[in-house]
Order: C-alpha cells, then structure tokens, then sequence
C-alpha cells in the first residue's frame, strides 16, 4: 500500500509540470494520478505509428520525443521534437480514431500514459475532476489548430 501510495504521489508531482494539469488542484492531482501510468521508453523507440487506431495519450516526463509525419512521397519528416510537460495523443483519449502522426522517443525517456479507457472510468467516478482535464485537452488543441493554420497561411499564395 506505502508503494501504490508513493506511486501516485509521484505521479501526481510528474502532473504538475504538464500545462494540462498544473492547474488542478493538488487533492485531485493526486486523485487523477490513480489513473496514469508511468512507461519508460528506450531511445528510438515508437510509442505509436501513424495510421494505428489510438487509445491513450502521454505526457513527456523525462527525455523527448519525435513527432513524425509521412508526407505524399511517404518520407518522414519530423515536425517537432516535444520536451518535458508536452502532451501528444490526445486526439486519441477524445476520439479514438488513428493517429495523425508517429511518435518515437528521441532519446531514453519517461512518458505518463492516460488510456481512452482510464478517462471514460475517471468520467465515472469524477465527472467534474474528468471535465476540468478534457477542457484542458481542449484548449491546448485548439491552440495547436490555430497555430497550425496560422503556419499554412504562409504557405498559400
């Protein structure tokens, strides 16, 4: 029990430097922290393909990782290398369709996992605590859309 206890403590204290969760408040970090995994990753090692069917999200803890996407002649292009406290995957927890991109971890690294299915649970049990996280989500992949099209504007003419 004193292990499980210092787990979610330790999670809890990996959530807090995530934007997506720093601002929950510490009583239910620690309660959101039940719902995570911690996994570590060896260098060069994919956490998911694009084109897969996603199930679970992550948040960079320790190391980086690549983002990857596939352009029209099948190369892959890294678009961005994430570090500590990045989210990716999160489509995947919200709507469960493949995965728009490849993510590999750059180097040794730790990542916090999140499945579809550990949310739908936390939704259950903490409707409100679950609803705070997914307008989090939200949020921060809106933000990402606005930048992105912010980014293709400058590509038409």
């Amino acid at each position: 029990m004193a292990v499980q206890s210092a787990l979610y403590d330790e999670i809890s204290t990996m959530l807090v430097e995530s934007d997506l969760f720093n601002h929950l408040p510490s009583a239910e970090l620690r309660t959101a922290a039940h719902y995570f995994s911690i996994t570590k990753l060896a260098a060069e090692e994919v956490i998911f393909n694009e084109g897969e069917i996603g199930n679970f999200m992550c948040i960079v803890h320790e190391g980086s990782v690549h983002v990857i996407k596939s352009n029209q002649n099948e190369e892959q292009i890294e678009v961005v290398k994430l570090g500590n406290g990045r989210a990716f995957g999160e489509m995947a927890v919200l709507d469960g369709e493949r995965r728009s991109a490849t993510c590999k971890a750059a180097e040794d690294s730790v990542v916090l996992t999140l499945s579809k299915e550990a949310l739908d649970k936390m939704l259950e049990e903490h409707p409100r605590m679950a609803a705070r996280i997914i307008r989090a989500i939200a949020v921060s992949l809106s933000r990402r859309l606005r930048m992105a099209v912010g980014q293709l504007v400058d590509y038409i003419d």
